[in-house]
């Protein structure tokens, strides 16, 4: 067989996007160009590695098993140019996390020294829903995945970072026994707390919002009280904006932690990154979580 890399490449990203028009524009392509590509590919396999049915591409069991293979290749590739680099002390490449929502309150500061230690490192850092975070992790379009609950299904590693405390917050000039509940949209994990808190009591007049910023706002303005994580509102607790709210069961107590898939073969970059988090995690928190590890609950 003689292929190359970047046949590889566009094999997978064409197993990825399930057509060769979306691969094309996604490697900054023409079609024809790629389809010649996949074409010389294909001509080394007497199986077909794909099959257009209707309009639509499918990749068969064997091209899914091709596919996995050259997964493994291109990691083993990555991992000589990447190791190349770090002989030369210039470590280079992209560092891919996903991040629940409120985590953008934690993740950027295990990422500051990360990054001035390797400048060379792009990062790509996307800030989304629960759902949405979990299933970039299912899909292996991450290295890494910050969340305050366990994905269920999935079979992962974890390093922990930090507690995440989740109070009942309200706004000092609303009453809070009569004032709707304003909770998150489904899927977060914030909303899972909520609803786990909740689920004994009567069901009330409620507002659904889709981030939690837009939830601190709406407290703030005064529309109801909801359950907030400390980590989002200190500006707001230290100006008189917010205040808590004394309740039974409260705080809600998890921990941002940082988690890969079990099997994934993390690249040279995200094994370097897990190395700066254990070495330094401990000496970030207590000099950038200072006020949170210090705060007492009211009482």
């Amino acid at each position: 067989m003689n292929y190359t890399l970047h046949q590889l490449l566009i094999f997978l990203e064409v197993v990825k996007q399930q057509s060769v028009t979306k691969a094309a524009a996604a490697m900054y392509m023409t079609q024809p160009a790629l389809s010649i590509q996949l074409k010389n590919f294909q001509n080394q396999f007497d199986i077909p590695l794909t099959e257009v049915i209707g309009k639509q591409l499918y990749v068969t069991d064997f091209g899914k098993s091709i596919a996995e293979i050259a997964e493994n290749v291109i990691q083993e590739a990555d991992a000589i140019k990447y190791k190349t680099k770090e002989y030369s002390d210039l470590i280079a490449g992209k560092l891919r996390i996903s991040s629940a929502s409120t985590g953008k309150y934690v993740i950027p500061y295990f990422l500051s020294g990360f990054q001035k230690r390797y400048p060379g490192i792009d990062i790509i850092l996307d800030v989304s829903n629960k759902t949405t975070v979990v299933q970039n992790l299912k899909d292996n379009e991450v290295d890494f995945a910050l969340v305050s609950v366990v994905p269920e299904g999935i079979d992962i590693e974890e390093e922990l970072l930090l507690e995440n405390k989740i109070f009942k917050v309200s706004n000092k000039n609303i009453s809070t026994k009569e004032s709707p509940l304003i909770f998150r949209e489904d899927g977060s994990a914030t909303r899972m707390a909520m609803d786990q808190y909740y689920k004994k009591a009567k069901e009330r007049k409620s507002i659904k919002l889709t981030s939690n910023e837009a939830v601190k706002q709406a407290v703030i303005a005064g529309l109801g009280n909801s359950l907030i994580p400390l980590i989002g509102i200190k500006n707001e607790l230290n100006n008189g904006e917010l205040h808590i709210i004394p309740s039974k069961g409260l705080p809600i107590v998890t921990s941002w932690r940082l988690v890969w898939l079990k099997k994934k073969k993390l690249s040279p970059i995200a094994l370097t990154y897990l190395d700066f988090l254990r070495e330094n995690k401990e000496d970030i928190i207590q000099r950038k979580f200072d006020w949170y590890l210090k705060f007492k609950s009211p009482v």
